[in-house]
């Protein structure tokens, strides 16, 4: 087995790949439960952990979803690295309902969302500079090259989808694809030391071009095309990853980070946090 576990985080039919052998996991975490139980396989000799983002059946909305619980569960199994997988809608005609975008910028446009580990007791501020993993971008476009590689993700809180004003603001801001669940889960998982890429797979234009309208119906529709290309995505990353992971230096991110005096911790906060922050903390 390499060097490398990587998490998956998308939709429930993901882990449905030839060859894929493993179990489902309940896993408890200092923040709860995650979305759903965690599927713990391996494939081509890379130990993966596939998580349901909404749990299975998609019972979960975008601004219920415990990312905290979602990350750390993979942390704690062990994850060197996380991929996300998500539906996202285009705010560019350029990438068209069907293809997959693979930014490397975010937005963050969620509300009320528990977006770190830390805080009253045990405060750190970790770089967001490049919210992705550069790697882990790269092993994805190799993988999937007729993929969008580069710009900006805008989160948005939802469940509703945007109002005509909205898209078109987000595009006067540059932004190229929006969706409702990779923030606050790609600053989570830098506080967790686990680089993370996304990968976007368009469903639709949003409601900016030429008077359309996001429904239902089309969305699921076009995640059942895409769901396909999703599974071959994951298997040719895993086929293609090198043989042992050499170090990011996302896993070592904490020690520029943590800002709080060793005697000045709350002892309840450095022990919740060893779940995910164990190295840094000692």
């Amino acid at each position: 087995m390499s060097g490398w576990t990587i998490g998956i985080i998308g939709g429930s039919g993901l882990y449905d790949i030839p060859g894929l052998s493993g179990e489902w996991v309940e896993v408890e975490t200092p923040w709860g439960r995650p979305s759903d139980a965690i599927f713990q396989g391996s494939l081509d000799g890379v130990a993966v952990a596939f998580l349901p983002r909404h749990g299975r059946g998609h019972r979960i909305p975008p601004g219920e979803l415990n990312a905290r619980a979602n990350i750390a569960a993979l942390k704690m199994l062990g994850c060197t690295d996380v991929i996300a997988i998500s539906s996202v809608g285009s705010l560019i005609e350029e990438r068209a309902p069907g293809s997959f975008s693979i930014p490397d910028q975010m937005i963050d446009r969620t509300q009320g969302r528990s977006g770190s580990f830390f805080g009253e007791g045990l405060v750190a501020h970790v770089s967001m500079a490049d919210p992705v993993c550069p790697r882990l971008t790269g092993l994805l476009a190799a993988a999937m090259p007729e993929a969008d590689v580069g710009g900006s993700y805008l989160a948005m809180e939802g469940p509703q989808f945007s109002t005509r004003a909205e898209s078109n603001l987000y595009r006067s801001w540059g932004c190229h694809v929006i969706g409702m669940t990779a923030l606050p889960e790609a600053k989570l998982a830098r506080e967790a030391e686990l680089p993370y890429a996304l990968v976007g797979m368009v469903t639709d234009y949003d409601c900016w071009r030429g008077g359309e309208a996001v429904d239902v119906a089309g969305v699921l529709a076009q995640v059942g095309a895409n769901a396909a290309k999703a599974r071959g995505l994951v298997a040719r990353l895993l086929a293609a990853l090198p043989a042992e992971r050499t170090p990011s230096p996302i896993d070592t991110n904490l020690d520029a980070a943590i800002i709080t005096a060793p005697g000045a911790r709350d002892a309840a906060m450095v022990e919740r946090l060893r779940a995910v922050a164990g190295r840094a903390l000692g």
